[in-house]
């Protein structure tokens, strides 16, 4: 009895008020001096040494202070986090944060609303509804669209990809009574998504969760500047086609994660609609620019999407997590809907109650539309664009100096905020003339610069292949970060490169 009513001061609640903002300010001034203090985006430990330490730790004991709780968590985590405010943190699609965003963290945790009943919810159903209706909007839709919040870019393209499959099988049913009769997984095997060989790896695990089976998906090859090759879905769609096959869905990619290419919209959605076949647009990186100020025109053609999938937390610089799912017909919802008497019961729908988990493959769902909520209120969605402008430009001057160094090779030219190259430097004569390390090094090479640099923690960059060679990569969203903050990280990974190279040459010498 005692430690039960000792723990209910730390229940918040209207009596431990005061006791909660101490101790929220405490949390708050830790990461703001953790910030304030640290010089580089990780300190480069390694995942042994920091598993020790936390393995250490007897969960069976509590510090009963949160100061020292605060203590002990900056040695097990703050220390060592990866900050992606820092200009030198290059890597993946991970954005510097808005401060109004995480007022809105603050204030969705402590409220703690549940997003899956109205009579959890209340306001922010309707602040909910109300962004999916804006996103909506600027995608093109009209007043049939709808949607809902998920947790990510993965689960807004499965539940894209769930509701294209059940959409196609209904189809099939109302065609044939053989097909009424089936189950389900006969009716599965005939189901065919095509994507461009760029796309995200979602797409093949989605099609496996779904029952497709990854080879459902077909690889559409791309072109030069890696969109995806119209010609080559077109071929593909008639051959599956005449095949008996069913085209369920393509999914095109507006800002691919190697390359952030987009992917020709318009002339996806014509083949699409010729097939019948459902056209999802994911969006979760290039989303951003449908409030960027000078870069709109990219993804034009996203009013043509029968989904489109747009992830707050990489280009509106929302922290994680913050995605969408938005639906051209707000109608195909059905395909997810599932009526529970003891939460959601289908009377409850039919006297037109705002329950959003009718609309969501989840149930219990944080608020997390508050956070974008609160950054346009108080930035407006200008301000959130011209950051992402700011990226894209950033990325475009880079490029100038990867392809004018003749140290390194630019594997194509940027188009949103990604860079994917490699240090390949001439290692026989000089100038244009010599002859550069040759494929297999730089294959060895290019990584282990990576490993290097990011142990090192004075940088961190991301890698890739591109046709089976290792290449490395920038993804810059920081609006702060300067093309010297760049040029600084490049001229890292040039001295690694150089350095390993000498010290390969040196082993070589030794051994014989």
């Amino acid at each position: 009895m005692e430690l039960a009513l000792a723990a209910t001061n730390q229940l918040f609640n209207a009596r431990n008020s005061p006791s909660y903002v101490a101790q929220v300010l405490q949390g708050v001034n830790a990461v703001a001096t953790k910030v304030q203090r640290t010089a580089r985006p990780f300190t480069g430990v390694g995942h042994e040494g920091l598993k020790a330490k936390v393995d250490a730790v007897d969960l069976s004991r509590p510090l009963q202070d949160t100061a020292a709780a605060l203590e002990e968590l900056d040695e097990l985590y703050l220390k060592d986090a990866i900050y992606f405010h820092d200009s030198r943190y290059a890597a993946h699609l991970n954005c510097p944060v808005v401060i109004p965003a995480l007022v809105g963290e603050a204030v969705l945790s402590a409220v703690n609303s549940s997003m899956d009943t109205w009579d959890q919810s209340a306001g922010a159903t309707m602040i909910e509804r109300r962004l999916i209706d804006w996103t909506a909007e600027r995608l093109g839709f009209g007043n049939d669209a709808d949607g809902v919040f998920t947790s990510g870019g993965s689960q807004s393209n499965f539940q894209a990809l769930l509701i294209a499959r059940n959409h196609a099988v209904a189809k099939l049913r109302a065609g044939s009574a053989e097909a009424a009769e089936a189950r389900l997984p006969h009716l599965l095997d005939r189901l065919r998504i095509f994507t461009s060989q760029d796309s995200h790896f979602s797409i093949q695990k989605s099609a496996s969760m779904l029952g497709l089976g990854f080879d459902a998906v077909i690889a559409v090859p791309t072109a030069a500047d890696h969109r995806m090759d119209p010609a080559a879905l077109a071929a593909a769609l008639a051959e599956t086609h005449d095949a008996g096959l069913v085209p369920m869905a393509v999914v095109a990619t507006a800002g691919t994660t190697d390359f952030g290419s987009v992917d020709p919209l318009a002339e996806l959605a014509a083949l699409a609609r010729a097939y019948d076949s459902w056209l999802h647009v994911d969006a979760a990186y290039g989303g951003g620019l449908l409030v960027s100020n000078r870069y709109r025109h990219l993804i034009d053609g996203t009013q043509l999407a029968d989904s489109v999938t747009v992830d707050y937390h990489k280009t509106y610089f929302q922290p994680v997590s913050s995605s969408a799912l938005i639906v051209r017909n707000g109608a195909m919802l059905r395909h997810v809907t599932y009526y529970a008497d003891y939460l959601n019961p289908e009377s409850a729908a039919k006297a037109q109650v705002p329950n959003q988990v009718d609309k969501s493959i989840q149930t219990t769902r944080r608020f997390d539309a508050l956070k974008l909520w609160l950054t346009l209120r108080t930035m407006g969605a200008e301000a959130i664009g011209a950051l992402f402008d700011e990226a894209i430009d950033l990325a475009g001057r880079v490029g100038t100096l990867l392809a004018d160094d003749p140290d390194f090779e630019l594997a194509a030219e940027p188009q949103l905020s990604t860079l994917v190259f490699r240090y390949r430097p001439v290692v026989d004569g000089a100038g244009v003339d010599g002859v550069r390390l040759d494929e297999d090094s730089a294959d060895r090479l290019n990584p282990a610069i990576r490993a290097a640099v990011f142990a090192s923690g004075e940088a961190v960059v991301a890698g890739t292949k591109v046709d089976g060679h290792h290449y490395l990569k920038f993804t810059l969203l920081n609006a702060e970060a300067s093309r010297n903050d760049i040029r600084e990280i490049i001229e890292l990974l040039r001295r690694t490169g150089a350095g390993l190279l000498a010290k390969e040459a040196h082993s070589k010498d030794n051994a014989a």
